[in-house]
């Protein structure tokens, strides 16, 4: 089960929001080891589309880097989808090289930019198995 903040829930779908209709993606670090999403990091999508998203690698490396200074690990890897279900696409599976991170993908294909309902689901994908995971939203840890 994924435990997240209102708040970190809030800001994850602002991003989403804020820029569909390209996806939206970023990460949620925590103290490494606790399974406690804390720091919001917004990332750039470098393939600046609508069906796709890409991590910058300098972003990337830089961000690594940071975590592994404040002795922080990826808690949630994040992205949007603008016109299809919150469900990872085989790319997303692809992709999906940190075994212990929530997955969580947020669906605007609803409302867009706009406010209206939202699509939050996470995932656990190891090895390329997919198995989506409750979500609890608390005021604070």
């Amino acid at each position: 089960m994924l435990t997240i903040t209102q708040a970190l829930h809030d800001r994850i779908v602002a991003h989403a929001r804020a820029d569909h209709p390209d996806e939206a993606c970023g990460v949620v670090a925590g103290p490494a080891g606790a399974d406690r999403p804390e720091r919001f990091i917004p990332m750039l999508n470098a393939a600046r589309s609508p069906t796709f998203y890409e991590f910058d690698s300098t972003d990337l490396l830089k961000l690594y880097r940071d975590m592994d200074d404040r002795d922080e690990e990826p808690v949630i890897v994040y992205h949007s989808h603008t016109a299809t279900e919150a469900y990872p696409s085989r790319t997303d599976v692809s992709y999906a090289n940190e075994p212990g991170a929530h997955y969580v993908l947020v669906s605007t294909a609803e409302c867009g930019n706009d406010e209206g309902p939202v699509s939050f689901r996470s995932y656990r994908i190891v090895d390329g198995v997919i198995t989506e995971e409750d979500v609890k939203i608390v005021e604070a840890y």
